[in-house]
């Protein structure tokens, strides 16, 4: 089983490193189709949003790369990966998948509902890249325009059909999951992803909300509330209320200003002064702004 693992996680690098040689941006997967690395801030209160700015691998599709030096130290650092994501929406290609599932449960023929969506709103699929999934589903690659950002859906479209844009992956043709094997059909491999119809595109990018103006709150106001948060706070999350307060306050530009109230509060919580005041430290540290890289 072992060599099989082996053989596996080989064959996944080969068809990731091929991949990247076409300009797509890859990283390693498991078989359960989700990255292969666990994250460096797994066990970190509060959570972490990192993309990547760390430096250290295990973000996911925000770990995904061209560059073959990178993706093979990737998959090294995953020696039981056994396929590889390609992140949509990333230059030169900006991918847009369409995913089209198969559901014999509820009757959804998801390539009939597009067929439909085709002529309801008068646009041609062209002939491009598709991937077969296990399941007996279907990936569909286009590309979008430079100015346009796809985002992630789920049968908003049309039951079955899943839209991966901008933040999202799709599972790389020779990859291996529980399920089975992802393969590309016959008769496309020599395709590149052709450019999305137009009308198609407008389907994918919902219209821009009406826009608002923000109503702002005073820092007073803001700090208030900061400050009742972490008052709030019972043993267990007392630290963790504190930090999290303080963060905001010094992203709004007054954490200094409200230091000690913030103090005052954890003190009245249960925290001591030298803990309360190092959490507020730890905070401001991590609001400094940073030198781009």
């Amino acid at each position: 089983m072992a060599t099989i693992d082996r053989q596996t996680a080989t064959l996944a690098l080969a068809h990731a490193l091929s991949a990247a040689e076409r300009g797509l941006p890859v990283f390693p997967l498991s078989a359960t189709k989700l990255p292969a690395l666990r994250s460096p801030h797994h066990d970190e209160t509060p959570p972490v949003h990192c993309r990547g700015a760390c430096g250290l691998p295990g973000h996911g599709v925000h770990d995904a790369t061209t560059d073959p030096a990178a993706i093979r130290a990737l998959f090294a650092a995953a020696p039981r990966a056994t396929g590889y994501g390609i992140a949509c929406g990333r230059a030169p290609h900006r991918l847009i998948g369409i995913d089209l599932d198969v559901d014999t449960t509820h009757g959804n023929d998801s390539v009939a509902a597009l067929q439909q969506l085709a002529l309801q709103h008068l646009f041609t699929l062209p002939p491009t890249v598709t991937v077969l999934t296990p399941s007996g589903g279907r990936h569909l690659w286009l590309t979008g325009p430079r100015d346009v950002v796809v985002p992630n859906s789920a049968s908003r479209l049309a039951p079955g059909i899943d839209v991966r844009g901008t933040g999202g992956y799709l599972v790389g043709p020779g990859s291996v999951t529980t399920h089975g094997r992802y393969r590309l059909a016959p008769g496309t491999a020599h395709l590149d992803p052709a450019p999305c119809p137009r009308a198609l595109l407008r389907l994918l990018t919902p219209p821009p909300r009406p826009h608002r103006p923000a109503v702002k709150a005073s820092p007073d106001r803001q700090g208030q509330g900061l400050v009742q948060f972490v008052r709030a706070a019972h043993e267990g999350q007392r630290n963790t209320r504190l930090f999290w307060a303080a963060c905001r306050a010094y992203e709004h530009g007054f954490g200094d200003a409200l230091t000690d109230a913030l103090v005052d509060a954890a003190l009245s919580t249960g925290l001591t002064e030298q803990e309360a005041r190092a959490a507020i430290s730890s905070a401001a540290r991590l609001s400094a702004p940073r030198d781009s890289v």
